[in-house]
Order: C-alpha cells, then sequence, then structure tokens
C-alpha cells in the first residue's frame, strides 16, 4: 500500500476540530454513512431510535429520515444511489434513495431476528442479525436485491456468534468478509472468502483482544484492522492467516478505526478524555501525522470514524459525558 515512513523528527500537528460539536437528535448511536455525492452524512440511533438524521458537509442537520425502527448499521450501494439500513427493532432491512431521501423498499428478515449491523461486497449485503446477547444466537444473513428470493438467513456455517456480529468487508464481489464477536472478555474475529454469494470460513484469531468495537478491511482485502477495548492500540493483521501487520498507538480504550479510502491513512478513536482523541497515521507509520482535540467531555463513539471520498474531512461521532445523544465533528483536512 505504500506506506511510507515518518521521519523520527517530523512535527507532529495538534489541530482543535474544526467544527464545534453538532448536537444530533437522536437517543443513541448506531451507525455512520457518508455519501459524497451528495455531500450528506447519514447518522442513524441504533436500537432505540426510529430514525436516521442527515447532515450536511459543515455538521449540520438538514432532515431526519423517520420510520426507521432500530435503524442500526448502515450501508451504501456500490453506486452510491442506496442507503440499506439494518432495522434492529423492525426485523427488516430498508432502502433509502440517497437523492431524494425516500424509503423505496424494505426487506423482512423474520420475526426475532433484529438485524445490526451491514456490510457489503459488490451487490449482496451481508448482515450480521440476532436479538439476544449473550446465548450465541448471533447469525449471518445475506441480502441480494437482484435475487428471486433476495434474504436468506444462517449463512454463517458452523461458526456461533454471542450476538449479532459486527460485519466487514473489502467490498469486492469477492470479499473477504469479517465477523467479529463484539464485546467479550475475549473477543475473536472470523474472515470469510465470498464466491458466488457463498461464504467459506477460513482464518479466525482472538488475537484481537477483548471488548472489541470496530473493524476495517483494506481495498483489496488484504488487511484487516481492529479497534478493542482491552488495548491501547489499533492493530493490524493479514486476512489470508491474521498474522500481525502492524499497531498504531491510541488512549487507552480504542473504540474507532476507519481507513482513509485509498488506504493511505487509518484514522483511531479512544474512549479516553484527555484531549488527543482521534489520532491519524500514515499506514505503516511510526507516529501520527495529525492529533485532533476534541471539546472537553467528549469521546469518540464505537464505530463513530468516516472519511469523506476525497479524504478532506474526517467525521467524528462523539459523546459528551453520560448524555446518550450523539454529537457530529467536523474535521477538515486529517491528513495534514
Amino acid at each position: 500500500m505504500g506506506a511510507v515512513a515518518l521521519a523520527a523528527a517530523a512535527a507532529v500537528a495538534v489541530v482543535p476540530a474544526a467544527s464545534a460539536a453538532q448536537r444530533l437528535p437522536l437517543s443513541g448511536f448506531g451507525d455512520i454513512a457518508v455519501d459524497s455525492a451528495h455531500q450528506r452524512v447519514f447518522v442513524s440511533g441504533g436500537a432505540s431510535s426510529n430514525g436516521i438524521v442527515v447532515a450536511d458537509f459543515s455538521g449540520r442537520v438538514r432532515s431526519t429520515i423517520q420510520n426507521q425502527p432500530g435503524a442500526d448499521g448502515l450501508e451504501l450501494s456500490a453506486d452510491g444511489t442506496r442507503l440499506y439500513v439494518a432495522l434492529s427493532a423492525g426485523d427488516g432491512i430498508s432502502v433509502i434513495d440517497t437523492s431524494t431521501l425516500a424509503e423505496t423498499a424494505r426487506y423482512s428478515t423474520g420475526a426475532g431476528t433484529c438485524p445490526t449491523h451491514l456490510a457489503r461486497t459488490g451487490g449482496v449485503v451481508w448482515f450480521g442479525y440476532g436479538c439476544v446477547d449473550g446465548n450465541w444466537s448471533g447469525k449471518i444473513g445475506r441480502l441480494d436485491p437482484a435475487a428471486g428470493q433476495p434474504v436468506q438467513g444462517e449463512q454463517q456455517g458452523a461458526v456461533r456468534f454471542q450476538r449479532a456480529p459486527l460485519l466487514a468487508s473489502s467490498n469486492a464481489d469477492t470479499g473477504p468478509l469479517v465477523a467479529g464477536q463484539l464485546s467479550l472478555s475475549q473477543s475473536s474475529v472470523q474472515v470469510y472468502t465470498v464466491s458466488g454469494g457463498t461464504l467459506t470460513a477460513s482464518a479466525t484469531t482472538d488475537a484481537v483482544g477483548a471488548g472489541l468495537t470496530d473493524l476495517d478491511v483494506t481495498p483489496d482485502g488484504a488487511t484487516l484492522f481492529s479497534a478493542a477495548g482491552s488495548r491501547d492500540r489499533v492493530e493490524a493483521f493479514a486476512t489470508a492467516d491474521l498474522a500481525r501487520r502492524g499497531a498504531y498507538a491510541t488512549r487507552p480504550r480504542p473504540s474507532a478505526v476507519s481507513l482513509s479510502p485509498d488506504a493511505a491513512y487509518v484514522a483511531t478513536g479512544a474512549l479516553t478524555t484527555d484531549g488527543n482523541d482521534v489520532l491519524v497515521y500514515e499506514v505503516g507509520g511510526a507516529t501520527p501525522v495529525n492529533t485532533v482535540a476534541l471539546d472537553s467531555g467528549e469521546t469518540v463513539q464505537p464505530r463513530g470514524l468516516a472519511w469523506s471520498a476525497d479524504q478532506r474531512t474526517l467525521f467524528v461521532v462523539t459523546r459528551h459525558n453520560n448524555d446518550p445523544e450523539p454529537r457530529l465533528e467536523v474535521e477538515r483536512y486529517p491528513t495534514d
């Protein structure tokens, strides 16, 4: 990926967020997706909310998409014209037109399924589902809008998940798809190869540590990045055999990781309020190229980082102290 080593004496920029945190009218946080074509940011409210906030690239709230029960995981289609929404309190996946913001379809995933996390390989959307935490009932389902039977459940094979697994993919037709066990005392990840819309379990490891919160995969599918609360760093692993491929120091309890669209940079966030909550590294770099200080009391939420397509903007979802209402901060030129 052409990583360039940083000189030991290079100065690290310490820059406050470019915009003050904007409070979002949601009761919690589920996921974030960036639609660069329309200059929009979608933020879902999670299992306790029925809506998706739509903000512009300055962080200002422009509208709310309602009647989205338990709007949780978000995933854009390959061409960016559709937003898929996991309805964890609605037992379905809705489809939003990113131009009109109208719902154009809703696919039932079956009673008592609670689809929660989404990832895409080509035109297929995979969903991690399971309503009850802690009873090893988590599974992976498949949504292919072009298929005669669009929704199919239990695609995870013999692998067992304690709860709805977190999913991540390179978005390529052939994946891989990575599924993570969330919030366990010893979390694990399972890599799946994808062929003809079918998952085949391959490498697995529990080396990610305890309290897994976030995953991301490089566009070529070769490297997985993980954030887990028991670590003080974001870690990288080869998806082929899960051999270690580097580490990026954060503050204690890393909560979020997001690769830039060209995979040259990795943004990290932590549940630590010491003024240096978001660190941006060049992939393979030894020290951050940018350190973002959030507002006092703000912490980066799990899976709360996302880039614009041109990499000029990093969006950060935060929480202020014990207030469940999420906030959106906008960091301009995060790699400078």
